[in-house]
């Protein structure tokens, strides 16, 4: 029997062995010198740049967010102040499930639906923003529950903030504004200023009026703090401080007791106030009716209160001594009496017959005088003192409006006084180049007729109106309307005082601009249109009233306030100096719907000039309450 045994070669196995274990240890060589070469390039060549990374995991700079500058009146009565309160705030990328964490939010601490509604319209309208307020103004217990309870949040925190505090609530609304979120609208807009870096940490920005306009002295330099911390992000210790500084402070031209005062006189109207220094331009009260609680907007207005702010029928939104824009009726007549006499269509000693209406030339069509069958013989003091339509009637036709559009439009007419708070529109005094451009229409002579009493196309706002009628008291000489009396800076401590110059002298003969006044002076008398503001009064005080048509009454009827919707009543109107020789405040108040200048804007100036001379409280004044037909 034969057996094929197959002998085992053990040299051969042993060599591969060998082999095989060589190119093993090459292997590991090569992977060990990698290691090696990897170890010398992170710890020896890229030493200082991942040192600096580490450095940066276990240091943290934390912006310093400065307080925002106070406001102050004249008498240094705090106006816009800044208070502290914890506030719950949720970084949305850092929250798994958003609503979830709302809800158990919820168990701990009051979340009312109008909060949730709040959050979510902040967080629609911030989307680059970290940190959203969900609750404001929390209580000492809530910041307790919340503390004990943190771990389970993450993302959520209780924040220190400052919030800004408006005292004075409606009063001032229109004048000091208030200060909302920041968006991203106004991110990109801080990156574009390069404004970006010094709001790092901030979470408000000025809105509108003093708020907005004065924002760069407001609101501060942010401070910085270098500070270490662990691998859960607590602060261990600071390591280096650059204090915030404060914003600067602002002291307002604009009396609150004086503001106050007007508020009152109102009463129930709609309407504006404008009181105005006429010696530097400063304004001392600022009152547009109704106005909104600006307390509102800072922590994000709720849906029903912005609905009901929103959708009002009196519109308290709207700023209308700077904004509103009505026609000035007879206030625009001492502007046409100077028209007329500066360039020789009038003489003091000229008159007219005055049956009552005005017909042009071949025309059938009657612009009728306030006062049925006229006021007889009528000459340009007269013309002022009784606000004869039919003296203006005729001015306006003999200037023309060209005249009439290049020399009153000197007195600020149709243009933007640059006050120093946002939103101020221009008005309208209308030319044919105007009409021609809004309407592809030519003018009619019709046109220029209406224009000569203040109606027509003719549009001014109150601020307009009150910056005319400082030209008057001071004889030509504009000064540029302000708020600001002085800035104080809280980097070095100075007091920064405006400065008044004039903006410019209207070269105006002294005998027609006195012949004017002397004639507004006889308006608050016996006989003229204010003369029932006038009476019995401690100081002598010059004015014009006006009546803004609102709507059209066809020809051959009357007005009567009786039978028309109150809100389509006239507007009244009333713009004053006192005193007559030596001028210290200028004053317009305007009266939705209230009727005539006369017997409704005149008496409610007529006691805030009280109070600005005497001391003397006003009464209010109850709306639907004039009857005087005078204008």
């Amino acid at each position: 029997m034969n057996y094929d045994v197959e002998l085992r070669n053990h040299l051969k196995e042993l060599r591969s062995f060998h082999i095989r274990l060589a190119i093993a240890a090459i292997f590991v060589v090569l992977l060990f010198c990698l290691l090696l070469a990897r170890f010398f390039y992170l710890q020896v060549i890229r030493s200082e740049h991942y040192t600096t990374l580490a450095e940066a995991n276990r240091i943290a700079i934390m912006p310093l967010v400065p307080n925002r500058g106070l406001i102050f009146d004249r008498n240094g009565i705090a106006l816009a102040q800044n208070h502290t309160t914890y506030t719950l705030e949720i970084i949305p990328d850092k929250v798994t499930n958003l609503e979830a964490a709302i809800e158990e939010l919820a168990t701990l601490i009051e979340i009312t639906p109008e909060d949730h509604r709040r959050f979510n319209k902040l967080k629609r309208e911030n989307t680059r923003f970290k940190s959203l307020p969900i609750r404001t103004r929390l209580s000492d217990a809530e910041v307790a529950g919340f503390a004990a309870n943190r771990y389970r949040f993450p993302g959520i925190e209780i924040k220190a903030r400052l919030l800004r505090h408006y005292p004075y609530a409606e009063l001032l609304s229109h004048v000091i504004g208030y200060i909302g979120r920041i968006s991203d609208k106004d991110l990109e807009q801080l990156e574009r200023d390069n404004a970006l870096e010094n709001y790092r940490g901030s979470s408000h920005i000025g809105r509108i009026g003093l708020e907005q306009s004065y924002e760069k002295e407001l609101h501060g330099i942010t401070g910085f703090e270098e500070v270490e911390i662990d691998v859960a992000g607590r602060h261990v210790r600071t390591l280096s401080r650059t204090p915030p500084v404060a914003g600067n402070d602002l002291t307002l031209s604009l009396d609150i007791k004086l503001q106050q005062a007007a508020e009152t006189a109102f009463g129930d109207y709609r309407g504006a106030l404008i009181a105005m220094d006429p010696e530097n331009g400063e304004i001392l009260a600022f009152v547009s009716k109704p106005g909104f609680d600006p307390n509102l907007f800072v922590d994000g207005i709720d849906h029903l209160n912005w609905r009901l702010l929103n959708e009002s029928i009196d519109r308290p939104l709207n700023n209308r001594a700077l904004r509103g824009v009505y026609p000035p009726g007879s206030t625009f007549k001492p502007f046409m009496a100077l028209a007329g006499l500066e360039l020789g269509k009038r003489t003091f000693s000229y008159s007219i017959s005055d049956p009552g209406y005005f017909s042009l030339p071949g025309s059938q069509h009657r612009f009728r005088d306030w006062k049925p069958g006229g006021h007889g013989r009528v000459n340009l003091h007269k013309s002022l003192v009784v606000s004869c339509d039919t003296y203006y009637y005729m001015l306006a036709h003999d200037l023309g409006i060209n005249n009439i559009f290049s020399y009153i439009s000197q007195f600020g007419f149709g243009k933007r006084t640059e006050i120093d708070i946002p939103g101020e529109v221009a008005g309208l005094l209308p030319s044919p180049d105007w009409k021609k451009k809004r309407f592809n229409q030519n003018w009619f002579p019709g046109d220029t007729i209406s224009v000569g009493i203040g109606q027509g196309y003719n549009l001014s706002t109150p601020l307009q109106l009150t910056f005319a009628t400082m030209l008057l008291a001071n004889e030509g000489i504009a000064y540029r309307p302000h708020f600001v009396k002085q800035i104080h800076d809280n980097k070095n401590g100075q007091v920064y005082a405006h400065k008044a110059k004039p903006m410019y002298t209207l070269d105006i003969k002294k005998e027609n601009m006195a012949h004017v006044r002397i004639a507004l002076v006889d308006v608050t008398r016996p006989g003229g249109t204010a003369a029932r503001a006038g009476a019995n009064a401690a100081y002598t005080f010059a004015g014009k009233t006006g009546t803004s048509q609102v709507i059209n009454i066809k020809q051959g009827e009357r007005y009567n306030a009786n039978k028309i919707n109150e809100r389509h009543r006239d507007h009244a109107l009333f713009t004053a100096y006192a005193p007559a020789d030596n001028p210290k405040i200028v004053l317009t108040v305007l009266v939705e719907n209230g009727g005539s200048g006369g017997s409704t804007a005149a008496p409610i100036a007529r006691q805030v000039l009280d109070y600005f001379f005497l001391g003397k409280m006003p009464e209010p004044l109850l709306a639907g309450t004039a009857g005087n037909p005078q204008r």
